[in-house]
Formats: C-alpha cells, structure tokens, sequence
C-alpha cells in the first residue's frame, strides 16, 4: 500500500490539510499525520485535530511521499523543524515524491530542494527575489519530476487529485474524482 506522510505544525491551513488527508484516503493511501510535538494542534483558523502519531515516531519509516500543509504560522513552523529538513533530504535523496502547498513551497525551497524547478506557491510566500533559481508560476498546481506544488486553499482538491495521480495512476485519480461528482 501506499503510504503518505503528513507532518502537522500548530498554525497549518486547515482546508488544506483536511482536503489532502481525506481525498488521498479515498483513492486508498495509507496517510500517516504526525504532529511536531505531543497533542492536538491547532490549525490556521482555529480547528483541531489529533495527529495519528508524533514525527519522532516515523522519522526512520518509510513513505512514497511527504506533503507540506500550507498555512501560518504553520508553514513557517514546519520550516523552522530542522527534522522536517531531514526528512525532505532524504526522501529527495531516494527520489521520493515531495510535495507542498501555499506557503509551504517555501520550506522546500529553504530545504534546497526547488534549485532549477517550475514551482508554484500562494501569492508572495516566495519571492523570486529570494530565490531566482527557481521558475515560479501562477498555475494552480505544478508538477515538476518529483516535486509538486500548489498555490493555495483554493487549489487543495486539485492538488490532492493530482498527488493521487502522481502515486496511484489516472485511472485511481478519475475514480475518486467521479465519486466527488466533479466534472472530469
């Protein structure tokens, strides 16, 4: 089975992250939340979940790929856990899927991970200033190798129909997206 980790830091976009988890569930991925500390965390605006697990218990496990709620402060959260750091180098090193939406794309471009990729981020979470090795565009989710990225709440079931297409195949993706009952 396919396994997907999402690591959850107080402050994260709740649409997102909730999109991400329930739609990737769906198509049948094992999803694996893990908070960066014991208990509930508390979302962007203001809902709770409880993790499945803490990111110290999986930081050895293996997944087929690693998606970065957007959101703030939970981006800049995630950003600022060098285990998250870790976890992205070494999934990249093995040539794992990455993924990031918002102003998550800003984590993997401060993890080095965005140097010469197309990417897309929410409006001013990366500045091309601050980084002009990438290729930053406006499209709602890009797919560049490995790493993929989309812009913002807005986009979350766009970005999780395509992850599930990028693990599973289309044939996975247009069964959960039919099931939606979204036009295809």
């Amino acid at each position: 089975m396919t396994r997907v980790l999402i690591p959850l830091a107080q402050g994260f976009e709740e649409l997102e992250a909730v999109t991400l988890i329930d739609l990737l569930r769906r198509a049948g991925t094992e999803v694996v939340t893990a908070g960066l500390e014991p208990g509930v965390v508390q979302a962007s605006h203001g809902t709770r979940l409880l993790p499945d697990t803490l990111l110290d218990q999986v930081m050895e496990d293996d997944f087929d790929m690693i998606v970065l709620p957007g959101g703030l402060p939970g981006s800049t959260n995630l950003d600022g856990d060098p285990r998250i750091h870790q976890l992205l180098a070494r999934h990249h090193a093995d040539d794992r899927f990455i993924a990031a939406i918002c102003a998550a794309p800003k984590v993997l471009a401060n993890a080095g991970l965005l140097q010469g990729r197309s990417v897309t981020a929410y409006p001013g979470a990366v500045a091309i200033g601050d980084y002009p090795e990438l290729d930053l565009l406006t499209a709602p989710v890009v797919v560049d190798g490995r790493i993929i990225t989309s812009r913002g709440p807005g986009t979350a079931m766009d970005f999780a129909l395509q992850l599930i297409e990028c693990l599973e195949g289309k044939d996975k993706r247009d069964e959960v997206e039919t099931a939606l009952v979204r036009e295809l």
